[in-house]
């Protein structure tokens, strides 16, 4: 084994899943030792010859079910107890905010849940015994927090931030196919969400793929459905996701994933609306909106010839463009109050206020994660915190990447500005600077126009001649 070769310490009773976790966590390089129960993992830990143990995994969390001799929680009070350094990661079938809180109480690092993606295993475990990269982010348990939220009640005041809902919002009116670009964790699907909710299709479904987490071999079958006795394992007929947003709004995110025969099916269901299950003789006809999201530049990835341009262009036909929390840190403050008030709704966590030097401290990270970063970094947070509002202290990972420990806190976070200059050095238009800054106020008062208006010194018929003349829509 070369030297750099980091040792996971499995504790699982199913053979098969220890089997898929080891294959995966092996792409990486790590290697991986079993254990049935915390008990031989103590004793597998405490053994001679016993290489260091870079993290544990425990793959036996129910924190539903309490049978005899499977105590999870149990599991990680005895590892912490004689190995209080070891990162210890929890894997659950139930997807429930509890349990990520009670996993987190008794000394987890980080919560995962079934089915396992191997991209999340494995930047789980790097997070775990790297530091610098973020340790402990609750990912994906705290995306199970988000809600449908209304384009006025998107938090952020950006210019570029609100230009790009008011361009969703213009389009969800319509029934064009609407491509959202941006980088992991900036909201892309709590735009999409928004978009579904403001178009004629809002009481029909919402149906997401997450077409990053699905296997090749799957995906057609989970996006167009398959007939019984298709292909080796098709016992029974599958209705694809295509069907079930039949009259609604289809939901592909990471679509730059999608395989090239994928792609072609997908194309063909675009054009002619027809879907045709695996293995079946005839199509079906289905009325369904598609909104795309990727975190890659699309348009490169046409460029490489690794996605198809006609598809491409049948599915930008608008073009969203969410910015990154670090080109939007002004939004912070609100944003952090924002998650902190939706985190207080779930079980085992109390309402907690944020003080001046946490905000400032997190305004020095660049968030390489995004909003959803900071979403999980607030959760891990006030779960663990002991007083009424969270301090700079309560986020030692974000202290020890920036390097604040050592450094002076700065005071509250101030209002961000409106870029005066073109890329190319000249100074942008009166009426473009105007209308970021009616943009930014508009986000500021949460679409309240009576307050936009009396704040920016017009009235309110010339707040909407202005808005009529700049084309921009009331979302923005």
């Amino acid at each position: 084994m070369p030297d750099d070769t980091r040792t996971l310490l499995l504790i699982d009773d199913e053979p098969a899943q220890g089997r898929l976790v080891s294959a995966i966590v092996a792409r990486a390089g790590w290697r991986t030792l079993r254990a049935r129960h915390a008990e031989e993992a103590l004793a597998l830990l405490g053994g001679p010859g016993m290489p260091a143990v870079d993290c544990a995994l425990i793959d036996r969390w129910a924190p539903d079910v309490a049978t005899a001799g499977d105590d999870p929680a149990g599991d990680v009070a005895m590892l912490r107890a004689s190995h209080p350094n070891l990162p210890i990661l929890m894997i659950a079938a139930t997807p429930t905010v509890a349990g990520a809180v009670a996993a987190m109480r008794t000394g987890a690092t980080d919560f995962l849940v079934k089915p396992l993606s191997p991209d999340r295993l494995l930047a789980a475990l790097d997070a775990a015994v790297d530091g610098r990269r973020g340790a402990g982010e609750l990912r994906p348990l705290t995306e199970k927090l988000s809600q449908t939220l209304a384009f006025d009640e998107i938090v952020g005041s950006a210019p570029a931030f609100r230009s790009a809902l008011a361009i969703a919002a213009k389009a969800a009116r319509a029934r064009v196919s609407i491509l959202i670009e941006g980088e992991s964790g900036v909201g892309k699907e709590v735009v999409a969400q928004a978009i579904h909710a403001a178009s004629p299709r809002a009481r029909r479904p919402l149906i997401v793929v997450n077409c990053g987490g699905i296997p090749a071999n799957l995906i057609e079958s989970e996006l167009f459905g398959h007939e019984r006795g298709a292909f080796t394992g098709a016992f029974d007929r599958r209705v694809g996701r295509f069907e079930q947003a039949d009259g609604g709004t289809l939901f592909l995110d990471e679509v730059g994933e999608l395989s090239p025969d994928a792609q072609v099916r997908l194309l063909r269901v675009l054009q002619s609306g027809e879907v045709t299950p695996l293995g079946a003789r005839g199509h079906r006809i289905v009325d369904v909106r598609v909104v795309a999201a990727t975190n890659r530049t699309l348009i490169d990835e046409v460029a490489a010839g690794r996605f198809r341009e006609d598809l491409y262009y049948r599915l930008a036909v608008v073009q969203v463009a969410v910015p990154p929390l670090r080109d939007r840190i002004a939004d912070l403050p609100a944003l952090a109050r924002h998650l902190l008030a939706r985190i207080a709704d779930q079980p085992g966590v109390r309402g907690l206020g944020i003080t001046d030097s946490a905000l400032a401290l997190l305004a020095r990270y660049t968030w390489p994660g995004n909003v959803r970063q900071l979403q999980n970094a607030l959760f891990r947070a006030a779960v663990l915190c002991d007083g009424d509002a969270l301090t700079a202290a309560d986020f030692p990972q974000v202290a020890t990447e920036t390097g604040a420990e050592r450094a002076k806190v700065a005071g509250p976070v101030l209002a961000g500005g409106v870029t005066l200059f073109e890329p190319n050095g000249h100074m942008r238009t009166l009426e473009a600077i105007e209308a970021d800054v009616i943009r930014l106020a508009i986000g500021h008062y949460r679409g309240r126009m009576t307050e936009v208006a009396r704040r920016l010194g017009i009235g309110r018929s010339t707040l909407y001649r202005k808005l009529g003349e700049m084309g921009i829509d009331n979302a923005a």
